[in-house]
């Protein structure tokens, strides 16, 4: 679970600095709010790292960042949801969409890795 921590953290730092570059580049109007995506990264890289060089810790680092990431998807839905008679096609909304469904790819996979941890604790 670290290491999907870790990529999939580095993929809302790209999907941030993505969306950056894009408002600076091509609309000229770059808006330090593109960034969340790449914050919400900057934590779950930092929390996979940390797990996997400390391993009494990795339970509750991964489950800090299983709610760091459903955090971001529920913010990132809800905001979406809010908006939706107002939304065009836009860099803007592409990058909610992914981080969305990235932060939402995250916490399934943590739910599913939990589960699994916890019935072969129950087997053995």
């Amino acid at each position: 679970m670290p290491n999907t921590a870790i990529w999939l953290g580095r993929l809302l730092v790209l999907i941030g600095i993505a969306g950056y570059a894009y408002g600076m580049y091509v609309d000229g109007n770059a808006s330090l709010t593109s960034l969340i995506p790449a914050g919400f990264g900057l934590v779950l890289m930092v929390l996979g790292h940390v797990s996997r060089a400390k391993e009494p810790l990795r339970k509750h680092l991964m489950h800090a960042a299983a709610a760091i990431a459903l955090l971001g998807f529920i913010l990132t839905a809800g905001r979406l949801v809010m908006n939706l008679s107002r939304l065009t096609l836009s860099a803007a909304v592409l990058a909610q969409v992914a981080m969305a469904i990235v932060c939402l790819i995250f916490v399934i996979l943590a739910v599913r890795s939990f589960a699994a941890a916890r019935r072969a604790r129950v087997a053995s």
